[in-house]
């Protein structure tokens, strides 16, 4: 088994106050593009994204190895932060890039049926088939986000004034046809 790498830093946290640091990071392989001396990655995790690049100085074993990159393998990247030279101010990451030094890939992935990008125009039949894709896409992590901050200020607010919160355990009755299921509240 490959050494796992411990993540120093989120992707979307990294800024320029980060260069010049070696840092690691881990996520989702968004999109790799290859110049032929010079490989750029866009690396996703929940925080954002942020550009790797991995150049002709680095061993010929490690270039070979980010050629291998494919959408949504999942690794890990250590890398020194230094400032980009073509800044891309549409990213929030977009003043830095990661050159790497070291990869590990955690786990390949197929050809995902659909893409992690917002403005995908996919049909509602094929999202909630494939909602652990669906799911990783910027749109739905705001949105869960944004529920769970809800949810954690609603109980922040009511156990500040002394409510307690139970949760009453369901029992479920399948029916034979496994056409509905009937809650009763067990008291």
């Amino acid at each position: 088994m490959a050494n796992l790498f411990k993540r120093t830093h989120m992707c979307g946290v990294l800024n320029k106050e980060n260069i010049g640091q070696t840092v690691v990071l881990n996520g989702w392989v968004q999109k790799r593009r290859n110049l032929g001396g010079l490989i750029f990655c866009d690396l996703r995790d929940k925080s954002g994204i942020v550009q790797i690049v991995f150049n002709d100085q680095i061993p010929q074993e490690l270039f070979d190895k980010a050629d291998k990159l494919r959408s949504e393998y999942v690794v890990g990247v250590m890398g020194e932060v230094k400032e980009r030279e073509s800044k891309n101010m549409e990213m929030a990451t977009g003043e830095i890039e990661v050159y790497a030094s070291d990869l590990v890939i955690y786990s390949e992935a197929d050809t995902p049926p659909i893409y992690v990008k917002d403005d995908d125009h996919v049909s509602e039949d094929l999202r909630l088939k494939y909602r652990y894709l669906d799911l990783r896409k910027p749109k739905m992590q705001r949105n869960l986000t944004f529920r769970h901050k809800i949810t954690k200020l609603t109980r922040d607010f009511f156990d500040s004034e002394g409510f307690t919160e139970v949760e009453t355990p369901m029992l479920i009755k399948p029916t034979p046809e496994g056409a509905r299921d009937y809650l009763f509240p067990a008291v």
